[in-house]
């Protein structure tokens, strides 16, 4: 009998674990969205595994920065914005909510348009009635419906993403030259390969997750009974709980990262595609997947339109909602997905107003696919001053007590604000 029911344990012990992931596996889930699918592809398709060594060493720096963020929001019971609010001036407060307004907004609006794209190689209807459906299906979802809910239901979509991981055994590797140029940085002091490797740093490091994060956090909190007064209760056990499921969020983003880089450089690099124009040409990264099926090049397809489609819909309402959280946070606006719209009309004005103006970008003409990039790059550089509040605020005793980021925290933070500086700095000088 001991033996026969051995098992049970350990399944309690595996689901305990996943209901302990929450903001941290979400924005990690989010982080790898249009934006950041067509920047690997392209950073692949451009440079082969010449970036390739950045998801290894990107990682303990983004899971450095969004564990500062979450606990920012888990120690204070406030977003980022409130603690600007409270501690600097307004100047300070209007920079940073209108960095993350630019850049959530733009980004919006490229994913929008990578959505469509992706549909259109199914069906092929006018791109501008696509994107506006899209919109509208996204405003109705994210206002009328749980967002937990559907959270999860389009976190089953996420799972299209393990086509990558499967294409990389799939296709031929030279696991050799595969491990070296995924440990040993290599480096081209070139405006090409400044400009994608600031947008692989942006959309990895992206400013709408330290929002977002820190603003879940206080979300849970705020669910929960740990509340005395204004403050929550925290102790070290909810430090570490929050820790798992923020580490295990940016491991599984960064593993994913890896392999959309290694597939893209395997499949399109060697066949000749330096340059990915459009969504048919990112999809055929995965067409070795389904080759021998009948119809191969349609099934990778619609793989890759139901992974972009799943993941669009769920980062397009992670930046709004950043946004609207950074909005009414400094406005002192009531702010959660929990509320009813008519109790929380500014911050739901935010998400709407975000999501109209991102679709109004795809009226301009721009390629949404190179408009994905470009958006990652913009997180680039907006990600720099933003990333220097947060280690002020992390760092700070007075605002964060016993729980202020320590000596390897500090450090981290203070590499990654240096790196993304000093890449977005070396992106502007080669230009000319």
């Amino acid at each position: 009998m001991a033996t026969e029911n051995q098992p049970k344990p350990k399944k309690k012990k595996i689901w305990r674990f996943f209901t302990l992931l929450g903001p941290g596996l979400t924005t990690g889930a989010a982080d790898d969205d249009p934006s950041g699918i067509a920047t690997y592809s392209q950073t692949g398709a451009q440079f082969g595994y010449g970036q390739l060594w950045t998801a290894l060493y990107m990682l303990p720096f983004m899971m450095a920065v969004q564990e500062a963020c979450a606990r920012i929001g888990l120690v204070t019971g406030k977003g980022i914005a409130a603690l600007v609010k409270k501690h600097y001036s307004k100047p300070v407060l209007y920079t940073v909510v209108g960095l993350v307004l630019v850049a959530n907004i733009i980004n919006i609006g490229a994913d929008i348009g990578a959505m469509a794209s992706a549909f259109r190689l199914l069906l092929d209807i006018p791109f501008i009635v696509v994107v506006i459906l899209f919109a509208a299906i996204i405003l109705v979802l994210v206002i009328y419906t749980n967002y937990r809910t559907y959270a999860g239901i389009l976190k089953w979509l996420a799972l299209t993403l393990l086509a990558y991981p499967i294409t990389v055994f799939i296709v031929h590797q030279d696991w050799h030259t595969v491990l070296k140029a995924t440990v040993i940085p290599h480096i081209e002091f070139s405006f090409a390969f400044l400009f994608i490797i600031t947008g692989v740093l942006g959309t990895t490091i992206s400013p709408y997750m330290f929002f977002w994060e820190a603003s879940q956090e206080v979300e849970e909190q705020n669910e929960s009974d740990v509340q005395v007064g204004d403050h929550p209760l925290i102790d070290k056990v909810l430090i570490r709980r929050m820790r798992l499921d923020n580490n295990t969020g940016m491991i599984v983003s960064e593993i994913t990262t890896w392999c959309i880089v290694l597939v893209a450089a395997a499949v399109l690099n060697k066949s000749g595609v330096k340059d990915v124009k459009t969504a048919a040409d990112a999809a055929k990264a995965i067409e070795p997947l389904v080759h021998t099926f009948p119809h191969a090049g349609f099934l990778a397809k619609l793989i890759f339109s139901v992974g972009i489609i799943g993941l669009g819909l769920l980062a397009v309402p992670v930046l709004a909602g950043s946004a609207a959280y950074a909005v009414s946070e400094a406005f002192s606006w009531k702010a959660s997905l929990n509320l009813k719209p008519n109790r929380a009309r500014g911050f739901y004005a935010v998400i709407v107003a975000a999501t109209v103006l991102g679709l109004i970008l795809n009226f301009v003409g721009i390629n949404p696919v190179k408009a994905l990039v470009y958006s990652a790059v913009l997180n680039g550089v907006a990600a720099v001053p933003l990333l220097y509040i947060i280690i002020r605020i992390s760092c700070n005793e007075k605002i964060m007590g016993e729980f202020r980021s320590r000596a390897l925290s500090s450090i981290l933070l203070w590499i990654a604000f240096l790196g993304m500086g000093a890449a977005a700095v070396a992106m502007f000088f080669t230009l000319g």
